[in-house]
């Protein structure tokens, strides 16, 4: 059985009929399936948690405010490549298209020949951009463990006369018992002593 790549499902996005309806046409002659068509970026959030789109292109004379604010929106809660097609190269607006999570910006309107190599751009930039940001969260997540992990070996330290190699051993072994992470059990060790200093100061 051949496994030939599942076509990527896009959402169009465009505030001209009939033109939209010529995307749509070219988009399906390229092997793209188009899930859903809106005629503004009103309701596009919604729009993207129903239907699941794989890319987003928008193809508008000059994204206003508003499409800006819902973009910027749909990168918080729901990221996916954006494709903007539009005629407005003012690049205050491409700054805050890029901003708002927009991965392509193509200033000078749409051409049918140059979907498909646009569409992939946006999509490796796109993936590129979220691996950065999940190794950012991953290395924040780390860096406030850490903090945690030291703050914790200090509590055990001073209220159980332990040096600093026996507090992280003692940590290492309720971690391993619990099931839990390190950063979990120093987190409990600061909750705990700070509902203690709360009893003792009232």
């Amino acid at each position: 059985m051949s496994t030939l790549p599942k076509p990527l499902a896009v959402m169009l996005v465009d505030d001209q009929a009939p033109r939209a309806a010529l995307l749509e046409q070219a988009l399906r002659d390229q092997n793209f399936v188009v899930v859903a068509r809106l005629a503004s970026a009103e309701g596009l959030v919604g729009a993207v948690k129903r239907h699941q789109p794989d890319v987003i292109i928008i193809d508008i004379d000059s994204p206003d405010r508003d499409t800006l604010d819902t973009m910027a929106v749909l990168h918080r809660d729901s990221p996916r490549p954006v494709v903007m097609f539009t005629a407005d190269g003012d690049s205050n607006t491409i700054h805050r298209a890029v901003n708002a999570g927009v991965s392509a910006y193509v200033a000078d309107g749409l051409q049918m020949s140059r979907v498909r190599p646009i569409i992939d751009v946006a999509i490796a930039r796109f993936r590129e951009y979220q691996a950065l940001r999940d190794e950012l969260e991953v290395t924040r997540n780390q860096l406030a463990d850490r903090k945690r992990i030291d703050q914790a070996k200090a509590i055990l330290m001073k209220t159980r006369g332990m040096n600093e190699d026996q507090a992280y051993h003692a940590m290492r072994k309720m971690a391993m018992d619990r099931g839990q992470r390190l950063g979990e059990v120093a987190a409990n060790i600061i909750a705990v002593l700070s509902l203690l200093e709360g009893d003792g100061h009232g």
